[in-house]
């Protein structure tokens, strides 16, 4: 289940608006909300039609799907799609466009990594009367909703303004192995060959990564062998420098924070200015000097990095600090090298340290956002859709489609991926090059996707075939979990900011993001020397407003409730 679940994109900081009629407490339709209407209360399930704005795959069709058909049986609920591309800028522009033109649906049902509304899209969209308020819709007609966010509190935490508003719902995506992204995955059978074992110091691994260049370990002759690679989304520097200092980063494209924001006894503070990242920056240059690090590994993209993994003939790519090796080298390879990529637990620096970045793995913002254009009724089915789809059942159906079709029933020996955990589910595989099935809706349909539900799934136990997989990365994140510095993570998840200074912020975390990154790439590379330039970089972080920003992430993160 995991691989299509693992694109995400960093966490921003964002929110929404207010309702366009009033709702009712739990206790009926005689109550009324903050604006003083009734909420009906509604039995049955009236025919509605609701204007849905969402993404949709290439290979899906929304208005067929199989889950679609379902929602409108069950609820009598038909829905008119406006759908957009999985591709996340032309989705966000078309998402915008909709707003600004004042023609915008009744719901926007959205994808985290493609368009989802931050926390303050929804705070300026609630001050502007766009947004409707969930709370009484929620305590009324959503049990399944009001459980999961009860039992829940980081959840319910990143869903609720500091008004106390719902403004919509945040997808919960408890996937373990997305949660530590930077790890480091190295070709087992050439430490075999080479008489070597996985190295467990940063002095080990430059050992290793020296072998790996220079006595030729897939054999071919040839001095043709890549020691250890990356690209531009899997970055190469959490990994190596959290054997220096705690980098709280992960990945581009999982939630990380890349202005490395941590809390330094209990003050909002970065890392990319003290002296652990200057060492391990120092470290990373010296392997970068030696030719151990492939010099495309900053600026490839990520096909780039799989040819290397995937090269015809002779395996040529010892190692790649990756979330999964699935994204350098093909699952099923014909010569079986997918195999040979075990993952190295992080690596101990010489000052004892030994850290893994965590990366919380659901995004704040909203996904499930109404807005005033919907009638009270419209609103009372949408909300009890989504409260389906918070169930087991709904969420199998919703994500993967129908019985029988995508998913069956478990059988005897059968094993959960937890294999404590009785096994609730499990996915049947698409056959290659058949039609797409156009059954679920997918990530749009990815709400209470816990750790309980997401583990009862049925994973082979052979973890070298792809029906194993996830639990291939399953077993090997426990080699990371643990090793995060939990006094040092910053909520950033929780921390909603002050809508009138949202832009500012955005432009402050824009130009120090770039200016820790592009400073972080020439010390490595040498065009900037650490002996020499550190100091005048340091002093270029408070000119680009370092100050500031974290006077502003401090006063937001200071009323965050139960922080």
């Amino acid at each position: 289940m995991s691989v299509q679940f693992t694109r995400r994109r960093r966490a921003a900081i964002a929110g929404i608006g207010l309702l366009g009629f009033a709702l009712a407490a739990c206790s009926g339709s005689g109550q009324t909300t903050d604006q003083g209407k009734p909420l009906p209360t509604i039995t049955g399930n009236p025919a509605v039609t609701l204007d849905v704005f969402a993404p949709q795959s290439a290979d899906a069709n929304l208005a067929t799907n199989d889950f679609t058909q379902l929602v409108k049986q069950k609820f009598n609920l038909t829905i008119k799609w406006q759908t957009t591309t999985f591709d996340g800028g032309p989705a966000k522009e078309k998402r915008q466009i909709s707003l600004a033109s004042g023609d915008y649906p009744d719901l926007y049902l959205l994808i985290p990594w493609v368009d989802q509304f931050s926390t303050a899209d929804l705070l300026k969209l609630s001050n502007q009367g766009v947004v409707t308020p969930l709370n009484q819709l929620i305590d009324q007609y959503a049990p399944n909703i009001k459980k999961a966010l009860d039992a829940t509190p980081e959840w319910k935490a990143m869903a609720t303004a500091p008004d106390g508003k719902i403004y919509g719902i945040p997808q919960w995506v408890d996937c373990f192995h997305c949660s530590y992204p930077d790890k480091l995955w190295m070709n087992s059978a050439w430490l075999k060959k080479l008489g070597l074992e996985q190295p467990k110091t940063t002095e080990d691994l430059r050992k290793v990564l020296q072998a790996f260049k220079t006595q030729d370990p897939n054999g071919n002759g040839k001095a043709d062998e890549i020691a250890v690679s990356a690209n531009l989304r899997d970055n190469l520097i959490p990994y190596f420098m959290n054997a220096f200092i705690y980098d709280p980063q992960g990945q581009n494209n999982s939630g990380g924070n890349n202005t490395t924001l941590v809390l330094n006894n209990g003050k909002v503070d970065i890392q990319a200015n003290k002296d652990g990242w200057r060492e391990g920056l120092r470290y990373i240059n010296s392997l970068y000097t030696e030719g151990l690090i492939d010099k495309g590994a900053f600026t490839q993209n990520p096909d780039a990095l799989s040819q290397q993994g995937n090269h015809a003939g002779s395996v040529i790519l010892g190692a790649g600090t990756v979330m999964h090796p699935g994204i350098f080298v093909n699952n099923g390879s014909a010569d079986g090298r997918d195999k040979q990529y075990e993952a190295v637990p992080p690596l101990t620096g010489p000052s004892g340290a030994s850290y893994a970045s965590y990366v919380f793995p659901s995004i704040p913002g909203a996904t499930f956002v109404l807005t005033s254009k919907a009638t009270p009724e419209e609103q009372i089915q949408a909300i009890k859709m989504l409260d389906y789809i918070f169930t087991d059942q709904g969420q199998i159906n919703g994500q993967f489609g129908s019985e029988g079709k995508a998913w069956t029933k478990p059988g005897p020996g059968d094993v959960a991926l937890d294999k404590s955990m009785k096994p609730t589910f499990k996915q049947i595989p698409q056959k290659p090059g058949s039609k797409p099935r156009n059954s679920g809706w997918g990530a749009l349909a990815q709400y209470n996707n816990t750790a309980t539900f997401r583990n009862s799934e049925v994973i082979d136990t052979d973890i070298h075939t792809q029906a194993g997989y996830e639990r291939k990365l399953f077993d090997a994140t426990k080699l990371y979990a643990g090793h995060e510095d939990k006094a040092q993570i910053y909520p950033f998840w929780r921390v909603w900011i002050d809508p009138s200074l949202a832009n500012e912020v955005a432009t402050l975390q824009t130009n120090l993001e770039n200016y820790i990154q592009q400073n972080a790439l020439q010390f490595v590379t040498g065009s900037k020397k650490l002996d020499s330039d550190w100091d005048s970089y340091v002093k270029g972080l408070e000119g680009l407003g370092l100050k500031r920003y974290l006077e502003i992430q401090q006063a937001a993160y200071d009323k965050t409730p139960n922080k």
